[in-house]
């Protein structure tokens, strides 16, 4: 069984009440994982056997740089073209199920907890060979190439793979995992893992120009978003914009664990200048 939470589908009955979690503000959207029914997926060109869940999309004054996505594959579905734009880079990361995915000519096999990252510009494919299901994240994001700064290559690793990172002074109880290195600044964005132990907190409002899309993998936690606090549980979405202030208090009996995404290693882009 796989330790990440995947989206159920279906749709609540006639008997249910309408009231929910979901809230669509001017800093943040919360995204509940009873919202992620049958009706509200999508699907895709050149996809076959998929639908997915669109979570987040660029939106002028909200969250700008990034999409996110949550596919489903059918046993034999998949893709020979998934990306529609040549200047996109990708990160998948697999929640459930499995599936080979090849990039550039070379095959991976990608299980429950599996990361690639695929730059702008290469050739990948995603085949579902097996007999169930797959779940991956799928982010999107144009890459911003700096004249002098080479490309990042394709690498896959996984969840098992990659050592977490204390944070400081945290004995523990707030942990990172990286899977592409802070220093190196081929890379515009970072997808992280982030782990609290059960009482683990951020300790301040974090308030900073990256944008972030987290995903709840597993556990649940309150995480303070702008003025809000909300009670948030595993398959649960926060979009939230620049400089939205930030928080979080793992209350849960178990480790409250996120996918994290944000824009990073660049200039903010300045409009053009008014004479």
């Amino acid at each position: 069984m796989s330790p990440y939470y995947s989206p159920k589908g279906g749709l609540p009955s006639q008997t249910a009440m309408m009231t929910d979690r979901a809230v669509f503000k001017d800093a943040y959207a919360l995204i509940p994982r009873g919202v992620m029914s049958d009706i509200v997926t999508s699907n895709l060109p050149f996809w076959q056997g998929t639908r997915a869940w669109i979570l987040a999309r660029p939106m002028s004054g909200f969250a700008e740089t990034f999409a996110q996505y949550i596919v489903e594959v059918s046993p034999n579905g998949g893709s020979e073209a998934p990306e529609p734009e040549a200047g996109a880079q990708a990160v998948l990361f697999v929640t459930d199920g499995g599936f080979t995915l090849t990039i550039d000519g070379i095959t991976h096999a990608m299980q429950t907890g599996s990361y690639a990252y695929i730059p702008a510009g290469a050739k990948w494919q995603v085949l579902n060979s097996t007999d169930a299901t797959a779940t991956f994240h799928w982010i999107r994001k144009i890459y911003e190439a700096v004249e002098g700064i080479d490309k990042p290559e394709a690498f896959v690793t996984s969840d098992a793979a990659t050592p977490a990172t204390e944070m400081p002074d945290t004995n523990g109880a707030w942990a990172t995992t990286r899977f592409a290195d802070p220093s190196d600044m081929r890379h515009d964005m970072h997808v992280n893992i982030v782990t609290f132990q059960p009482g683990g907190i951020i300790p301040f409002a974090e308030t900073h120009v990256m944008e972030h899309g987290l995903y709840v993998l597993e556990g649940k936690a309150v995480y303070r978003l702008n003025d809000d606090w909300v009670e948030v549980e595993a398959g649960d979405f926060m979009w939230l914009r620049a400089f939205c202030p930030q928080g979080c208090y793992a209350a849960g009996p178990a480790p409250f664990r996120y996918l994290l995404y944000k824009d990073v290693n660049r200039h903010p882009k300045l409009g053009p200048v008014v004479k």
